[in-house]
């Protein structure tokens, strides 16, 4: 199976070297620097090439630059499985523009950098079971998957997508080094992000658990990235998108907010961002 990935950035990189070896990977990225000296993965002259080539195309582009994306896309259109992974972009907007098509939601997470990341999934109106399957298979090679109704993938995406970024901030805060974090530490970033996670609507168990999940990866990834010269106030940086839901989440958190907080104001930035 063959996969086109448009946008690459921070999580569409991601994903390229977690999956690289597993499929045949295409990539479309319109600032050529960040495609140079790639191993094992095919850079493509255009979107159409791309389309042309691919059996699973992932949308990896900003919310504010996806109107463009489907524009390019959609005459080149055929069988092929989209997937997105755009804060806010519900499948509905996405079928309203490329028609009839097969779509399915996710939200991953920068864990996927280490192979420990929670990505939730929700299919779209045309798409089949099995389409969820190639899915849940494909995130599976970059983490834990989870899948949800759609109407809950905002609040997961609080949680799980800019939750990673409280913690690195916490971190920053503090001076931890995350190799030497207490127990009593890693319990209370847990209990906070549950009780976050219950805030934006997320039931008991599925917020403890996927709380649980992301604290663990994400202090994997800081002791990781910590080896390697990169400091918990860089992941943070490289988690927080401009004007997207970690930021919003991270002005709140700056100014002395709870997680909670921080976590309702990423949901409400996800809907400013949601397109329908």
């Amino acid at each position: 199976m063959k996969i086109g990935i448009i946008g690459f950035g921070n999580m569409g990189s991601a994903i390229a070297e977690r999956i690289k070896n597993k499929y045949r990977v295409f990539v479309f990225e319109k600032d050529v620097s960040k495609t140079n000296n790639l191993s094992a993965i095919s850079v493509t002259i255009s979107i159409k090439d791309l389309v042309d080539k691919s059996d699973i195309i992932i949308l990896a582009v900003k919310p504010q630059d996806f109107d463009q994306v489907l524009s390019g896309i959609k005459a080149s259109i055929g069988k092929q499985l989209i997937v997105s992974i755009a804060a806010g972009i519900t499948t509905g907007y996405i079928e309203k523009i490329l028609g009839k098509v097969r779509v399915i939601r996710v939200m991953p997470n920068i864990c996927a950098r280490i192979g420990q990341a929670e990505s939730s999934l929700a299919k779209g109106k045309h798409a089949v079971d099995a389409d969820l399957k190639s899915a849940e298979r494909l995130f599976g090679f970059l983490g834990k998957t989870w899948i949800m109704a759609e109407k809950k993938i905002d609040a997961a995406t609080a949680i799980s997508g800019s939750g990673p970024a409280y913690i690195f901030f916490d971190m920053e805060k503090n001076n931890y080094d995350p190799r030497n974090l207490s127990e009593e530490t890693k319990n209370d970033y847990v209990q906070r992000l549950t009780k976050a996670a219950e805030k934006v609507g997320l039931d008991h168990n599925i917020a403890s658990n996927l709380s649980a999940c992301t604290t663990a990866s994400s202090i994997s990834l800081s002791i990781v990235s910590w080896d390697k010269g990169i400091k918990p106030a860089e992941l943070k940086e490289q988690v927080t998108s401009k004007k997207g839901t970690t930021e919003a989440a991270l002005k709140i958190i700056a100014k002395g907010g709870t997680w909670p907080q921080a976590a309702k104001a990423a949901l409400k930035r996800a809907r400013e961002l949601a397109k329908k």
